[in-house]
C-alpha cells in the first residue's frame, strides 16, 4: 500500500519512503543484511540519513533478501526500490500484459517498435523476470507523501494506443506532410529523445537535435553526442563562431577537476545534514536582517549554584550544567518579554507570535550541525529541563535525533563556550527570531564590592530577526538573562 510492491514470482520490494515529512532523497549509511539473509517483519534492515537526520528503516515484511539495489554512501530518491525480498505464498496482480502496453509507446519510430518488443522476449531467461518488471510497476499511483515512483528518471511513454499502431504507421506520412504544411516542423512524435541537461547544452551550444545521431540507450540524445555534432559542423560554426565558443569552454573545465593531487587536497561531497545547514544558513541569512548584541556578566554566584544542585537529590541521575541555569534564565526573560517569541509570515504578511516556547539547542555532531528543540519547554520545572537537555544532547550526539525533533523551534541557545571560544555572532536557525551565543566561562578580573577580585565571567551574544525585534526588546532580554545568571535568586523572584 505505501513502500512496496509484489509481482507473481513471490518478489516483494520495499521503496524509499518519506521519512522527512517531504524530503526527496537520502544516503544509504550502513546495510544491516545481506543476500541470503532472513528477515522478519519490522525488522531494521538499513540505516539512512535525509538532510535533517539518521533514520533507521524496518521492513514491512517476511522473507528472503534477493537483492540489495544500491550500496552504501548512495542518494536515492524517495520511491526508488532498495531492496528485493522473496516471500512465501506471495500473489500478485496480473500485470504482465501492461508491460507492452506501457512500453511500445515509448518508441519513437513505429517501423523499430517491432523488432524493440520481439528481442527482449525470447533472450530473457526466466530468471531474469523478477528484476525486469519493477519498471512497470514503478509507474503505479504512489500516496502523497512517499515521492515519485522508481521510474521517475526514466521517460514517460508517449500518448498512443498499441492496438492502432498499424493504422499509425499508414497515416504517419500523412500527419507529417500535414504538420510540416502547417509550420514547417517535423511531427511531435518524431521530437528527439533527450534529459532536460542534454537539452539545455544543445540549446546553449545552438544545436538542433533533430540533426545529431543519438548513442544512448533506446534512442537517447548524450551530452557526448551534441558536442560530436558541434565538432562535425565547421561551417554554420563560423557565422556562429561566438555563441558555441563560450559554451563549449564549461564542458572542457570539469576536466582539473581529476587532476588534483589527493596527498594535497581532498574533497568531500556536501549531502545530508550538512547540504541541509548550509542551504538553510545561507537563506536565513540573507532573508531575516541580523542584528548582535553583547554582554559581558559576572556569573561567579550562578556557577556556586550549580555546585549546590548537583548536591539535590532532587537532580540524582540529572547532568546539572552552567546550559541548564542558562536555559533557565532565557525563558524567564521570554516570560516577561513575550514579542520576542515570534515569527514572519512572508506570505501573509504578519508577525506570528508564539504563545509555547520550544527551545533549540544547536548540537555539533560527527554529520554537522543539528537543532533539536525541547518542546514547550517553558512549562518544565528546573528537574524536568535538566532531564530533557540530557535526552536531547545524548541522542544529537548518537546521531538518532528525528526529523520531528528538530522542527518547530522558536529560539535557540548555542554554547560555543565549551571550545573555549569566548563569544560569536550566531545565525538564526530559519524561521526563528532570536539565538543566544554564551561565551566560555573563565575567571577575570572584575570589580566586585568596589574592589578587582577574580570572578567567573562570561560574554553573552543575542541575534535577533530586526523585521520582529527592535532594538529595545532585544536589549531588554539580553539584560534579563544577564540580571538572571548575575543573580540567580531573580529566577524566583522573577517567575
Amino acid at each position: 500500500m505505501t513502500t512496496m510492491t509484489e509481482n507473481a514470482s513471490g518478489l516483494r520490494e520495499f521503496k524509499m519512503p518519506d521519512v522527512g515529512e517531504g524530503l526527496t532523497e537520502a544516503e544509504i549509511l550502513k546495510w544491516y543484511v545481506q543476500p541470503g539473509d532472513t528477515v522478519t517483519d519490522g525488522q531494521v534492515v538499513c540505516e539512512v540519513e535525509t538532510a535533517k537526520a539518521a533514520v533507521e528503516l524496518p521492513i514491512p515484511f517476511d522473507g528472503v533478501v534477493r537483492d540489495l539495489r544500491f550500496p552504501e554512501g548512495t542518494t536515492v530518491d524517495v520511491g526508488q526500490v532498495i531492496i528485493a525480498v522473496d516471500v512465501a505464498g506471495g500473489t500478485a496482480p496480473a500485470m504482465e500484459p501492461e508491460v507492452p502496453a506501457r512500453e511500445a509507446p515509448a518508441q519513437q519510430d513505429p517501423a523499430q517498435e517491432s523488432p524493440a518488443q520481439e528481442s527482449p522476449a525470447p533472450a530473457e531467461a526466466p530468471a531474469r523476470e523478477p528484476q525486469q518488471k519493477p519498471k512497470p510497476e514503478g509507474r503505479t499511483p504512489v500516496l502523497v507523501g512517499y515521492g515519485v515512483s522508481e521510474a521517475s528518471t526514466k521517460r514517460r511513454p508517449r500518448k498512443g494506443v498499441p492496438a492502432q499502431q498499424p493504422e499509425a504507421a499508414t497515416a504517419a506520412p500523412a500527419a507529417a506532410a500535414i504538420q510540416s504544411e502547417l509550420n514547417g516542423h517535423t511531427p511531435p512524435a518524431a521530437r528527439p529523445l533527450a534529459k532536460p541537461p542534454v537539452r539545455k547544452l544543445a540549446k546553449d551550444l545552438g544545436v538542433d537535435l533533430a540533426t545529431v545521431t543519438p548513442s544512448g540507450p533506446d534512442g537517447i540524445i548524450t551530452r557526448e553526442d551534441v558536442h560530436a555534432a558541434v565538432a562535425s559542423a565547421p561551417e554554420p560554426a563560423a557565422t556562429e563562431a561566438p555563441t558555441p565558443t563560450p559554451a563549449r569552454a564549461p564542458a572542457q573545465a570539469p576536466a582539473p577537476v581529476v587532476t588534483y593531487d589527493g596527498a594535497r587536497e581532498t574533497r568531500i561531497p556536501i549531502k545530508g545534514v550538512r547540504k541541509a545547514t548550509a542551504a538553510a544558513m545561507v537563506g536565513s541569512a540573507f532573508t531575516a536582517p541580523h542584528v548582535t548584541e553583547f554582554v559581558t556578566v559576572d556569573v561567579t554566584r550562578t556557577m556556586k549554584l550549580i555546585e549546590e544542585l548537583k548536591q539535590d537529590k532532587e537532580f540524582a541521575g540529572l547532568r546539572v550544567n552552567p546550559l541548564l541555569l542558562i536555559a533557565k534564565a532565557l525563558l524567564v526573560a521570554i516570560r516577561r518579554n513575550p514579542e520576542v517569541n515570534a515569527s514572519w509570515d512572508e506570505a501573509n504578511q504578519e508577525i506570528v507570535q508564539k504563545h509555547y516556547v520550544n527551545l533549540g539547542i544547536a548540537a555539533a555532531t560527527p554529520r554537522g550541525l543539528i537543532v533539536p528543540n525541547i518542546k514547550d519547554a517553558h512549562t518544565k520545572t528546573l528537574p524536568q529541563l535538566a532531564e530533557a537537555l540530557g535526552e536531547l544532547v545524548s541522542t544529537a550526539r548518537e546521531g538518532k535525533t528525528s526529523p520531528a525533533g528538530m522542527q518547530g523551534g522558536t529560539v535557540t541557545i548555542t554554547n560555543v563556550g565549551v571550545f573555549g571560544v569566548d563569544t560569536g555572532t550566531p545565525v538564526l536557525n530559519p524561521g526563528e527570531s532570536a539565538i543566544l551565543a554564551v561565551g566560555t566561562i573563565k575567571l577575570q578580573p572584575w570589580v566586585h564590592k568596589g574592589k578587582v577580585k577574580p570572578r567567573q565571567v562570561t560574554t553573552l551574544a543575542l541575534s535577533f530577526d530586526h523585521r520582529l525585534v527592535d532594538g529595545e526588546l532585544g536589549s531588554k532580554v539580553l539584560a534579563d538573562v544577564a540580571a538572571i545568571l548575575e543573580q540567580p535568586k531573580r529566577l524566583i523572584t522573577w517567575a
